[in-house]
């Protein structure tokens, strides 16, 4: 028997800018499956455009995946296999399903406005296959040079079975004859990804929705070539809180996240989830996120990323975090145990910077005039109390008996002085890291 190929994806991105929220979502979705899956995920850079391509960015897309927690198992680029597109291009020709068209863009546009103007659909009518051999000779004589399109089978629907979507049928009839390549010679994106996951063993693509009558079209080019197609998965687009497709969400790349503090695992949990029925968790660890993928759990309705929801996961996570993978980012000189009192308080790893100044002060404190006197009486009890165990209950406890006072009366104050602030960490974890003597001075007012 012929052993089962093994589970390949990739991600193909072009490198003529950065990555955006939605990249990074099939990128994650693509490695998650291949984990799960035992298998390869692959990074394929698609720089065929070499007046758009830029090596900065090939460099941007490495360090962005990388920062995301995202490591390919090989990496190709387009640029080096055009010897194999060139190859596959003149089988095609050869078999008939790849022809030269002589069109120039001005004479397809007006062909297709007078298809609308009548009411028909603008797909290409074929005309450069009616062109006999000496009418071609005479128009390469004249110096146009054609671009190559692939002649669609009309006669057979374009079905499959997508992994998110269900049975898909399109009808080729309504569909154009695509370009493949230019006249120039570069290369469409059509045929050479056809090529790529044929040759690389590609045995899973999971893309947006967006890529739906792409498919269709490069099923009958991987049936030209005389191979087997990928399985396909299309996935409902990311939308922003509008309720549309927003243009920001193509300008919030990894840069944008580091910036405002997001951890990667925070973004990568959101972004796991998002589009799915599974609720979002905050997963310090990816392999609960490998273990729940289930292309049968993704729906497709529109999935919305929300700005504030990814914070909300991002505090979450924070509180999750040990000293121990935080401890290079935290400001010298705090230890875990201020990281753990701190912690639950933080939304981001580096709000503990303003902690560890409470702590260490100096801080500003406006004291109310009829609270000087119970500070004082705090103070003259912190220098007496014990502080090897309890400090905090030791002193709330000694000032409760001495004044009667409870609840918000006993504890503002205090808090209020020695921190400057009405709330945030535990005050029985905090005022041991404050110490006894800065406690007394600023209960003192000092």
């Amino acid at each position: 028997m012929t052993p089962e190929p093994v589970v390949t994806t990739r991600f193909a991105p072009s490198p003529t800018g950065r990555l955006h929220v939605g990249n990074l979502q099939q990128a994650l979705r693509n490695w998650l499956f291949a984990r799960r899956e035992g298998g390869r995920f692959l990074l394929r850079i698609d720089d065929t455009d070499a007046e758009r391509s830029e090596e900065r960015y090939v460099d941007a897309i490495r360090d962005d995946l990388a920062w995301f927690g995202i490591t390919p198992d090989a990496e190709v680029r387009q640029s080096e296999r055009f010897d194999r597109y060139d190859a596959r291009l003149q089988a095609l020709v050869k078999a008939g399903r790849v022809y030269p068209a002589y069109e120039t863009a001005q004479e397809l546009d007006l062909k297709r406005k007078i298809l609308l103007g009548r009411g028909l659909p603008p797909i290409y009518d074929r005309a450069a296959l009616r062109l006999s051999d000496a009418e071609r000779a005479r128009l390469e004589a004249d110096g146009t040079r054609p671009h190559w399109r692939f002649k669609l089978d009309h006669d057979r629907p374009l079905m499959w079975e997508d992994l998110v979507r269900g049975v898909q049928q399109l009808d080729p009839a309504t569909m154009s004859d695509p370009v493949v390549r230019r006249a120039d010679g570069s290369w469409l994106y059509m045929l050479p990804s056809a090529i790529d996951d044929l040759e690389l063993g590609v045995t899973h693509v999971v893309r947006g929705e967006d890529h739906v009558s792409n498919t269709a079209l490069q099923l009958q080019m991987f049936e030209a070539m005389g191979g087997a197609a990928p399985r396909f998965a299309h996935t409902a687009l990311l939308t922003g809180t509008e309720g549309k497709l927003s243009k920001r969400l193509g300008s919030l790349g990894v840069d944008h996240f580091r910036e405002i503090g997001i951890e990667p695992a925070a973004l990568r949990a959101l972004l796991a989830r998002l589009g799915t029925s599974d609720p979002v968790e905050a997963f310090a660890e990816v392999e609960p996120l490998i273990e729940s993928f289930d292309f049968a759990r993704f729906g497709r309705a529109p999935a919305q990323f929300d700005e504030a929801e990814l914070q909300q996961v991002n505090a979450r996570l924070v509180h999750q975090l040990p000293f121990e993978t935080v401890a290079d980012r935290l400001p010298a000189g705090m230890d875990a145990a201020a990281w753990n009192a701190v912690r639950p308080n933080l939304e981001r790893v580096e709000d503990a910077a303003r902690w560890w100044a409470v702590i260490e002060g100096p801080i500003a404190v406006t004291v109310a005039e009829e609270d000087r006197p119970y500070l004082a009486e705090a103070a003259e009890v912190a220098v007496t109390m014990s502080w090897s165990d309890d400090p905090w209950q030791a002193l709330t406890g000694a000032l409760k008996t001495r004044t009667g006072r409870k609840g918000k009366a006993l504890f503002l104050p205090l808090r209020q002085a020695l921190t400057g602030l009405d709330h945030g960490p535990d005050m029985a974890a905090l005022l041991p890291l404050i110490g006894r003597e800065r406690t007394i001075a600023r209960l003192s007012g000092r």
